[in-house]
């Protein structure tokens, strides 16, 4: 994840030289035309031709950050609906990050589903996404969390950053992110590392861009309290649900919640001076060899169908129309006020001195 702008610069030289290949790709979808209809021989008026749904084959290469059981609905859904065959990797943002920077000198990738959006808007500036401005139901989206503009990214789902606990250790809850910091918290938390979550480099990039140098001082707090750093989200939410830990800072809501729909005892709670949302931007790789398989992909994450999907699996739908189920919506969260551009501009240095925080 600290080396997403590394990578971003490695991939350009071989992105710019495919992308060129790629523009004049029988791939491209043309624009829509229609032969014109004589009239000579009737006095009638006929109405316009529609566009049709252009025909899909073949298959389409997808690195999605999760969730697992959600990410292989949509691989379903989407191969029930065209008819092309989804080769999917999943895996963290990190380790998405580091396939790619393995494969840079012969990229297979054609949509990329991210679980940070910092790390999204680098690749961006860096030139490595096609732009989709026709993206269907893009208007609909979260304009905070996609580049409807140019539509370089599309975030169709969210997640929020919280406190999640195990119930049957914890009867009096945290409610703050400071709360973390006090004696009778000492040893029992767990924190995901922002080098290998995309969502925990959010909140600790979100968390500083909104206080300031001063929100360091929060996270030496939870080191000289016993905070430890357990791997990426999963991994830091384990031992809270087996009662090893108390208490995941910085947790991923929607694992939460879905454990807790499973009967696990744990719960979560926002801190009331706020949090950091982490959207899960997609976005179609420029040097995709399938791009109208991969726009279709990006229509589909956007579909009624999609977001449905998303709301199901206890994520924040990317589009505003639609309601998350069995949680809390975006309205009902209090968050910061995060800067992107500078989470995106600083995640390298900021990911690389929380790890020297927490050795």
């Amino acid at each position: 994840m600290n080396n997403t702008k590394g990578l971003s610069t490695l991939l350009l030289t071989t992105i710019i030289g495919a992308s060129l290949a790629g523009c004049s790709s029988t791939n491209t979808p043309a624009a829509n035309a229609s032969n014109p209809t004589s009239t000579a021989n009737t006095t009638t008026q006929t109405e316009a031709p529609q566009p049709t749904e252009k025909a899909l084959s073949g298959s389409l290469v997808v690195y999605s950050a999760g969730p697992e059981g959600l990410a292989n609905k949509i691989k379903d859904g989407f191969e029930a609906k065209t008819g092309v065959k989804v080769e999917m990797f999943q895996g963290t943002t990190g380790k998405i990050l580091a396939r790619m920077e393995a494969e840079k000198s012969n990229p297979v990738v054609d949509v990329v589903v991210l679980a940070s959006l910092p790390s999204m808007q680098g690749m961006k500036n860096d030139g490595l996404l096609l732009p989709y401005k026709e993206a269907v139901n893009a208007d609909k989206l979260v304009s905070d969390w996609s580049d409807t503009a140019d539509g370089n990214y599309f975030s169709y789902s969210a997640s929020a950053l919280g406190i999640v606990y195990n119930t049957k250790k914890v009867s009096t809850p945290p409610t703050s992110w400071d709360d973390l910091t006090k004696a009778e918290w000492k040893g029992t938390v767990n924190i995901p590392d922002p080098s290998l979550s995309g969502s925990a480099l959010d909140f600790v990039t979100g968390y500083l861009s909104a206080k300031g140098d001063s929100g360091w001082d929060l996270f030496k707090q939870y080191k000289s309290n016993g905070v430890a750093m357990a791997g990426a989200n999963q991994e830091a939410l384990d031992p809270v649900i087996t009662g090893a830990k108390s208490v995941v800072a910085s947790g991923v809501d929607y694992m939460a919640y879905k454990a807790k729909a499973d009967g696990e005892p744990v719960d979560i709670v926002y801190p009331a001076e706020g949090t950091v949302i982490s959207p899960r931007p997609a976005a179609i790789i420029k040097t995709s060899p399938n791009v109208d398989n991969a726009k279709a992909f990006i229509d589909y994450l956007l579909s009624d169908e999609a977001q449905a999907l998303v709301a199901k699996a206890y994520l924040l739908p990317g589009r505003t129309d639609v309601k998350a189920e069995n949680r809390a919506n975006l309205d009902e969260i209090k968050t910061f006020d995060v800067k992107w551009e500078w989470m995106n501009e600083h995640s390298d240095e900021v990911s690389s001195t929380f790890t020297q925080i927490f050795k």
